[in-house]
């Protein structure tokens, strides 16, 4: 899928603990990535919990790096670049600390799943502000996902966003 992957960063482990840098700016620029940190966010999840799918609406569109602080999920990016040859298909990745970070784009909507025992807790870190005014969504189970859990913990806003089939995006792919 265009723009979006597994950046892998150091990562370092010992009996202490483990530490980690998610965010590289040299890292970014070898993959072809360019981008800044306008804001932080994490959130914590209980096991069996579906977050998403959310992204952000011109003209405050968003681009994402993710990555996994505690637990294990299923990280997914939806593509709604429409003429992207994968518009409206998903890429999946399976995070953990230490596994790399999630990279984003601008017009793709992210989500994930909390699998396992134990909560998550993942960082986010955004090109741009949070903006209320163009936060957006596509329900979790319309994008053709396999999502693990057959019985969800979501929030009242994800499963009353419109079907994927029912969204007019307003991304257009560049080729560029």
């Amino acid at each position: 899928m265009p723009g979006v992957g597994l950046l892998v960063t150091p990562f370092h482990s010992d009996r202490r603990g483990s530490f980690t840098k998610p965010y590289a700016p040299d890292a970014l620029a070898a993959a072809g990535i360019d981008m800044g940190v306008a804001e932080v966010y994490w959130s914590s999840s209980h096991p069996g919990t579906v977050r998403g799918l959310h992204f952000q609406t011109p003209p405050t569109a968003v681009a994402k790096i993710v990555f996994a602080v505690t637990g294990r999920v299923t990280d997914v990016v939806v593509d709604l670049r429409v003429g992207s040859p994968t518009y409206g298909q998903h890429a999946r990745f399976d995070l953990t600390p230490g596994a790399g970070s999630v990279v984003v784009p601008v017009g793709c909507a992210h989500g994930f799943e909390v699998v396992g025992d134990d909560d998550a807790v993942l960082c986010y870190l955004q090109d741009v502000p949070f903006d209320p005014a163009t936060d957006a969504g596509v329900r979790w189970d319309s994008a053709g996902i396999a999502w693990e859990t057959t019985e969800p913990i979501t929030s009242d806003r994800d499963a009353g966003l419109p079907r994927l089939e029912e969204f007019a995006s307003p991304f257009v792919w560049d080729a560029a």
